[in-house]
């Protein structure tokens, strides 16, 4: 089993869309999205996208998924408890940091810790990591060892603590849990560049004194 994976930088703070492909089935996702532009539109040109996976509701990580789910048709996904960030902008802080409300939707399915969903052959194992928002998640791929971490877990870093939601001792506690999961992963991060779970393990010293 395996996952093509495609990565754009989108919205007001080029937050990372990722396209994933189950190799198998040729379905895809689309996780996060902070806007529906012409070149994301043409990258999902003849792919069935079956889902549009959010991994959390801030407004740079969701600004795009009205447009996204009327192209596409695609089910939203969303953790129960950032679920309200769909369509209401202040949750979300699209109305405090970008300006403007967002157009509202609700989601298609809400998730809770250990739900799994399927993606033709690739199973998704959904981690509820609180810290950055109540309803943060990873989306873990275990077969193959790829993790979406949204803005949970950078490389070096961590997602900050002092947004509305936000927690310090919660998010001690998800990194505590990311970095028990066992052997390595690939790691899709929210914003910049991707890296490794051995990697953060060693060199970064926020998931190092967890």
């Amino acid at each position: 089993m395996a996952i093509k994976v495609e990565s754009l930088p989108l919205g007001p703070v080029g937050a990372n869309t990722y396209i994933v492909t189950d190799e198998a089935s040729g379905l895809s996702a689309v996780i996060d999205c902070g806007a529906f532009t012409p070149q994301l539109r043409e990258k999902l040109r003849g792919k069935t996208v079956k889902y549009i996976m959010l991994t959390h509701g801030h407004y740079d990580h969701i600004l795009g998924v009205y447009d996204l789910k009327q192209a596409t048709g695609a089910e939203v996904l969303i953790h129960k408890d950032d679920a309200n960030c769909l369509y209401d902008s202040m949750a979300s802080l699209a109305f405090y940091s970008y300006g403007q409300a967002q157009q509202p939707l609700k989601a298609d399915r809400v998730l809770t810790e250990g739900d799994r969903i399927e993606l033709g052959q690739t199973v998704f194992r959904v981690m509820n990591t609180k810290g950055h928002t109540e309803g943060s998640v990873l989306y873990i791929d275990e077969a193959g060892r790829v993790i979406f971490s949204g803005d949970t877990l950078f490389a070096g870093s961590y997602g900050r603590t002092d947004l509305p939601g936000g927690d310090d001792g919660k998010m001690l506690n998800s990194l505590r849990r990311i970095k028990a999961l066992e052997g390595d992963y690939k790691i899709f991060t929210g914003h910049d560049q991707s890296t490794t779970l051995e990697e953060e393990r060693k060199f970064n010293v926020y998931l190092r004194s967890s």
